[in-house]
């Protein structure tokens, strides 16, 4: 018998676990680039995709795609993402746009 016959596949569990690990390496190195937390919220984006959208203490924000809700989620949490319920109110308040993102949405209102 070969080894691979021999050999288990990880569990599902396992392998969603090292997923969220990887992402929350993401989501924390940001955080720390971005004065040291981050809020954030986990957004369905369709059937195969979660979007966590995060903002830095100092009011950047980006995102990171994960392949399943639950996986963003629990990859927001090891990250130690304050999350939210969804992006509007106080952490849409947090949020800090620079030059770029006012020249790409007026590009988009004028069809550029």
């Amino acid at each position: 018998m070969s080894s691979a016959e021999t050999a288990t596949p990880a569990a599902p569990d396992a392998r969603a676990e090292r997923r969220a690990k990887r992402i929350a390496k993401n989501l924390t190195a940001f955080a720390e680039r971005h004065g040291g937390g981050a809020d954030g919220v986990v957004e369905y984006v369709g059937a195969v995709a979660t979007r966590i959208v995060v903002v830095g203490a100092d009011g950047t924000w980006g995102d990171q795609v994960a392949p399943s809700y639950a996986i963003g989620r629990r990859a927001a949490e090891l990250a130690g993402v304050t999350l939210h319920d969804d992006f509007e109110g106080e952490l849409a308040l947090k949020v800090r746009t620079g030059a770029y993102e006012w020249k790409r949405m007026a590009g988009l209102q004028i069809g550029g």
